[in-house]
């Protein structure tokens, strides 16, 4: 049986049957605009080639559109609630399997290997907006099998995910992201298309993953370091946050971004990866 799974009246009926309640701290938010998850499962570029990991399932409207595209589909869910809802919404499907547990302390090469095995390997999901950047990241570092990452997320966070280096929009996050990948925003979507409605809007962004950095570093522990201290304090200079954020001398640091053709009063925010690449291996003595 398939059921309407953007249908308000449908949605309250599966979720009462379980008892389900739901629950802000997991930042629950279905989506009820029917145009949605279609076109968020056709602009993430996946095909029956191709094998789909997907964050946080709600009730599976999502997930039944990337069924219908991709080859396989494992999604993780968080909340063990939900898991009697999924199994009756994808009973349908013979390409769909739900992973209790959390995507943060999930082994993803190893969920790659056994689920997917060589094929191509695509992430989709509509993600919680209180721990998006966490997800991101564990999803850009932790692994290399991943072609692709298709979100949807805060409207304010994508801005700040797929900003220019170097712009005014730009943060830390900014930074890292674009080492790892190269992000495009695909579309927004209104409030009004969840239920419970949030407070803020959303946007759909893809992350291309690199197969090379765009930049070259000595070191990238002390890379990203570099990056996450220079943003820790925008409303100062980076010659204040870096000495602050890496416990080293002003005169060191001062020293550093000379060498590297900064005036003391740069911002963190005017900076390029390419100019913190310099200034690591400045900093580094390299």
């Amino acid at each position: 049986m398939r059921y309407e799974l953007t249908d308000r009246a449908t949605i309250e009926y599966l979720l009462n049957e379980q008892g389900f309640h739901f629950s802000k701290n997991l930042g629950q938010n279905f989506i009820i605009d029917p145009e949605v998850c279609p076109r968020i499962a056709r602009k993430s570029g996946i095909s029956k080639d191709c094998g789909v990991i997907e964050i946080g399932p709600g009730i599976g409207v999502l997930t039944a559109q990337l069924c219908e595209l991709a080859g396989k589909v494992v999604s993780i869910e968080v909340d063990k609630k939900l898991l009697p809802v999924l199994d009756k919404t994808l009973a349908d499907f013979d390409n769909s399997k739900i992973i209790y547990g959390d995507v943060l302390k999930t082994d993803l090469d190893k969920l790659i290997d056994e689920e997917f095995g060589e094929g191509r390997v695509c992430v989709c999901a509509n993600l919680p907006y209180y721990i998006t950047t966490p997800i991101i990241m564990r999803l850009l570092t932790a692994t290399k099998k991943i072609d692709s990452i298709t979100v949807m997320v805060q409207k304010e966070a994508a801005d700040r995910l797929c900003a220019e280096v170097g712009s005014r929009n730009s943060g830390a996050i900014t930074a890292a992201v674009n080492y790892y990948s190269e992000a495009e925003k695909l579309f927004d979507v209104g409030k009004s298309s969840f239920y419970p409605s949030p407070k803020v809007d959303s946007s759909v962004i893809r992350l291309n993953l690199r197969k090379e950095p765009p930049v070259k570093v000595s070191d990238e522990k002390l890379f990203f370091s570099v990056i996450k201290a220079a943003f820790g304090q925008r409303r100062k200079t980076a010659l204040n946050s870096l000495s602050s954020g890496l416990g080293m001398p002003k005169s060191d640091i001062a020293s550093a971004l000379t060498k590297c053709g900064f005036e003391p009063t740069v911002r963190a925010e005017t900076m390029t990866l390419e100019d913190f690449a310099a200034l690591t291996d400045a900093l580094s003595g390299k």
